[in-house]
């Protein structure tokens, strides 16, 4: 079984309100998710984005394979970076409160990640675009409360 995630982040400014897009395949399934903050950081939600993908599976040990356009996600994970954080307790990193809730879901799953070009028009990475952008502009966003109170480095 092998779930297919496009995922993508937003914010206008950085910092400023921002959002994040998910979109989940497996055979002929298809699930989306969005959300928004009043003021967050685009790393934040390109993360958070992967984050709320894994956490929407039932079921664990999947083959999950992720298609960012977040070099900053990618390659976290597939140079191992995120590891090396850990083992230092995250110290001087941003975003240690989402690294830490990635962890969490990345080891319950045999998850890939697959850095894409983003607007280079591949439909799925367009659409989590389109969540994402429209997420950060939604009136009465809550807040990143970890980001606005210091705690994400």
């Amino acid at each position: 079984m092998e779930i297919i995630m496009y995922t993508d982040g937003a914010s206008s400014g950085n910092p400023g309100p921002g959002g994040y897009g998910t979109v989940l395949m497996y055979g002929n399934h298809r699930k989306e998710l969005s959300g928004g903050f009043r003021r967050t950081t685009n790393n934040r939600m390109e993360l958070l984005a992967v984050i709320m993908g894994l956490e929407a599976l039932k079921k664990d040990n999947l083959k999950v394979t992720v298609y960012t356009d977040s070099k900053y996600v990618e390659n976290a994970v597939m140079k191992k970076w995120v590891f090396g954080w850990e083992r230092k307790g995250f110290k001087g990193k941003k975003n240690p409160d989402l690294w830490k809730r990635f962890l969490v879901s990345f080891r319950k799953h045999h998850v890939e990640m697959r850095w894409v070009k983003g607007h280079a028009g591949i439909p799925e990475n367009e659409r989590c675009d389109e969540l994402a952008t429209t997420a950060a502009q939604m009136p009465n966003l809550p807040a990143d409360a970890n980001y606005e109170n210091g705690l994400a480095g």
